[in-house]
């Protein structure tokens, strides 16, 4: 489904990734992990075409989709999350959620603009997330937790089929974490792909079908979970890391 060959990017003089190649397969589960400064989130902008690449290519699917705008590559149905949730903290969550189209947030897009799809759509990714007992709450009033779990609803509003988490775990408790990991799963089982970044090791080992690790900007190991906890590479580099 998603195919990374030979990718590196630079910031000046700087190697952030280096000649990296993956792939991550239709229906699954992929993580993305490694020590701070690995190269992994930028690799994961990459993907998402946050950042262009120097070199190599990414494809989705038979499409190459490195030299597409963000806002195309999400038409083609590929959706991602960030670390700082996007909200708008006076709205209230089925609004939040009915300002995210397909093709992205839009920050400009009034309330008046918003379509009755739209709020339905909104209220359906509510009851799949079972916080519909919250639709009417400002999001200021809501936990970081929660707005995490609104931020992979904002995800699913453009319905779709690969998903893009980045740290979904961050910060979150454990009840919390616990919805967001059978959701993902239950993604999968939906026919998702999803590729996450994630330091939290249990959520990785516990969910993934593969395992892509990096470190200095270049990929170590990549496999199954169990491969890659039993890779004497990657004990080395988060023992010293």
């Amino acid at each position: 489904m998603i195919s990374i060959k030979n990718v590196t990017k630079r910031f000046g003089g700087i190697v952030a990734v280096n000649d990296s190649s993956f792939s991550v397969a239709e229906s699954s589960i992929c993580s993305l992990i490694g020590p701070n400064g690995a190269g992994k989130s930028t690799l994961f902008n990459c993907i998402s075409r946050v950042y262009p690449i120097d070199e190599g290519e990414i494809h989705l699917g038979n499409i190459r989709i490195d030299k597409m705008p963000a806002h195309k590559i999400a038409t083609l149905g590929v959706g991602r999350s960030f670390q700082l949730t996007r909200v708008l903290d006076e709205l209230s969550v089925t609004e939040n959620l009915s300002l995210h189209t397909s093709a992205g947030f839009n920050f400009h897009l009034l309330k008046a603009a918003v379509t009755k799809e739209d709020n339905e759509r909104a209220e359906q990714i509510m009851e799949f997330l079972n916080i519909t007992h919250i639709r009417d709450l400002p999001m200021k009033e809501l936990s970081y937790g929660q707005k995490k779990l609104l931020d992979l609803g904002s995800v699913l509003m453009g319905n779709p089929s690969v998903i893009l988490l980045d740290e979904p775990a961050a910060g979150v408790n454990p009840r919390l974490l616990e919805t967001i990991l059978e959701r993902i799963l239950v993604l999968k089982d939906q026919g998702k792909t999803i590729l996450l970044v994630e330091h939290n090791m249990e959520l990785v080992m516990g969910i993934s079908d593969k395992v892509v690790v990096m470190a200095a900007g270049s990929i170590i190991a990549n496999g199954s979970p169990e491969e890659v906890q039993n890779n004497k590479q990657v004990l080395e580099v988060y023992l010293t890391g």
